[in-house]
């Protein structure tokens, strides 16, 4: 099931939507849903999510 990040303002700015699978994530514009979807893999996410949480790079 895809949801929208919590960083999305709804006015129509930077929008991205996120669904959990079994191995890690899969993100996509919200603006465009049927355009590719980027796989990440579950300790990249976690790695991601963990350095956004602490005000950091996301890279």
């Amino acid at each position: 099931m895809w949801f929208t990040s919590s960083y999305s303002n709804g006015a129509g700015g930077e929008c991205v939507e996120c669904a959990f699978t079994g191995g890690g994530a899969l993100v996509r514009d919200s603006k465009v849903a049927d355009a590719r979807v980027i796989v990440v893999g579950s300790d990249a996410w976690r790695t991601f999510v963990q350095n956004v949480k602490r005000g950091g790079a996301a890279l």
